[in-house]
């Protein structure tokens, strides 16, 4: 039963985690009994997009609700400006308690953007040493990915990504413990929002034994769709150089291997989600908790020869995005393209029971919440926009989405225009149609609308340079990390002598021991 104070929000976050290889979406093969559940009882958008194939890109959107061109969120190691407002700030705003444990890849100095905690470090570095270079596009970056994560592929006692996210998920379950129990000691009883983000399953495609045995290697269903380099759009063949696909390319049976790692790696993310969900219900707080599922990006993997992300097709931008709240949403599904910059309109109005009517800082997403009550909302056809300016790209390249097509254009490349209800897969381009004219030039008039791509090449250029000799600068000498350090107080941990026993006990029991009864 809902309490009718302002709800808690839990926002469960994976990494390249695809929509096309969940059951909730229509896979056949994954094993996610917990997000099964969350979808069948929650609410599912069927068309959630990224605002950019990429990971700290599509994060800083997905936070501040505005287009990574709006922010200086043009690649994996853009810094993500402290004056940048984010949902975390608008939550903290409104008396939420606003909490981060795990992947947020913030580059810079400000390495909490409007969390009040953060539980631990991040996976990857702070810093701008994965600066692109599009003034040299033949040259492929040492750092990016190759196709060692898809020939290597298979089962393993342990990584780095299971280090964290073991990390992530003890201290997002201990911090529900923590906060109930805070709660009953009358210590602090603010509403919270907790965002857990896994690095699951990003590839590199390896899993632990008992995750990898959940699935049987001639169960694994191969890419629908194989495209030679020769077949490809010209994107599509940038990508394959910066990866390396067709230097080192992939057998059948290696490919076989990573969609199976991968699957192995959607039952962790699974079971982690399971964990913090369980410590939820343990606690009390599920009623009155909101839960946010999604990811920041997709993954390919092996369609039309493609790994990884950093591409506008639907296995790339695509992203799951439930949300289960069934005290307050009927389940159902809504069809319509949405994006995650709506999310940050959405938390606002479900924190505050009303849509916000003016912002401190302009916004390019919308609220959520009729679609959440099974109205049309805004926009009733569906729109996401998204960018991609980072690797693989020599110019920007951005993205509209409404309704059923789907409209890529990059001014360097020929214009891509697909009808996702008659083709899927995206095979039939139809911008040089002459029946679909009229739509090109409503798209085109749209796009320049939104965008100068002129300009905004002009300050990509510019941002790499000057952050390729930042880093060349301050790697010299004694190196001062931005990395985030995670304190924990050991003087307040367990059993110190400055607390008295039996009251340490009762404020860390919960359920609390009723007033009058003895705990020894």
């Amino acid at each position: 039963m809902s309490s009718g104070r302002k709800p808690n929000i839990l926002v469960l976050m994976a990494d390249q985690m695809t929509p096309f290889a969940l059951r909730a979406y229509g896979h056949r093969l994954s094993i996610t009994p917990r997000i099964d559940a969350l979808a069948r009882e929650g609410v599912v958008f069927d068309a959630a997009y990224c605002a950019s194939p990429l990971c700290a890109p599509a994060r800083f959107s997905m936070l501040a609700g505005k287009l990574p061109s709006q922010i200086g969120a043009y690649d994996n190691a853009a810094e993500f400006p402290a004056q940048t407002l984010t949902f975390a700030h608008y939550l903290r705003a409104e008396g939420y308690r606003t909490i981060l444990a795990g992947k947020m890849h913030f580059c810079g100095a400000d390495q909490l953007h409007g969390f009040e905690e953060r539980l631990t470090t991040d996976i990857y570095p702070a810093d701008f040493g994965w600066v692109p270079d599009w003034t040299q596009p033949e040259v492929r970056p040492s750092w990016y990915h190759n196709m060692s994560s898809v020939l290597d592929a298979g089962p393993c006692v342990r990584t780095n990504q299971l280090d964290f996210d073991d990390e992530v998920t003890f201290t997002s379950r201990q911090k529900l413990f923590d906060i109930v129990r805070e709660r009953a000691a009358g210590r602090d009883d603010r509403p919270f929002c907790l965002v857990a983000s896994l690095t699951h399953p990003h590839d590199p495609y390896a899993i632990s034994q008992p995750y990898w045995d959940l699935y049987r290697d001639e169960d694994i269903d191969l890419p629908r769709t194989s495209l030679t380099f020769d077949e490809s759009d010209p994107h599509s063949q940038r990508l394959r150089h910066v990866s390396e696909t067709d230097r080192t390319p992939p057998t059948q049976e290696q490919v076989r291997r990573a969609r199976h790692a991968y699957y192995g790696a959607l039952s962790y993310v699974d079971a982690q989600f399971g964990a913090i969900l369980d410590a939820l219900q343990q606690t009390g707080l599920a009623d009155d908790t909101i839960v946010v599922l999604t990811s920041d990006h997709g993954d390919m993997l092996g369609e039309r020869g493609l790994w990884y992300k950093m591409t506008f097709f639907e296995g790339g931008v695509r992203v799951p995005l439930i949300v289960h709240a069934p005290q307050r949403f009927a389940p159902h599904r809504v069809a319509a393209p949405v994006s995650h910059l709506d999310l940050l309109p959405t938390l606002v109005e479900l924190a505050t029971g009303e849509p916000r009517k003016e912002w401190p800082d302009a916004i390019d997403g919308t609220s959520l919440v009729p679609q959440l009550h099974g109205q049309l909302g805004e926009r009733s056809e569906g729109l996401a926009i998204g960018e991609y300016l980072a690797e693989g790209a020599i110019a920007p390249m951005v993205m509209v989405r409404r309704g059923d097509y789907k409209f890529i254009h990059s001014p360097v490349d020929p214009d891509q225009l697909y009808d996702l209800a008659r083709d899927p897969q995206e095979l039939h381009n139809l911008a040089q149609e002459a029946s679909f004219a009229p739509l090109m030039a409503s798209l085109r008039a749209e796009l320049a609308e939104r965008w100068n791509l002129t300009a905004l090449h002009e300050d990509v250029l510019a941002s790499q340079r000057r952050r390729r000799f930042h880093f060349e600068a301050t790697t010299r000498g004694r190196i001062q990390s931005w990395d985030w350090q995670p304190f924990t107080d050991a003087s307040q941990r367990y059993m110190r002598n400055h607390i008295e026993l039996d009251t340490l006990e009762a404020l860390a029991r919960f359920p609390r021991v009723p007033a009058g009864s003895s705990t020894r």
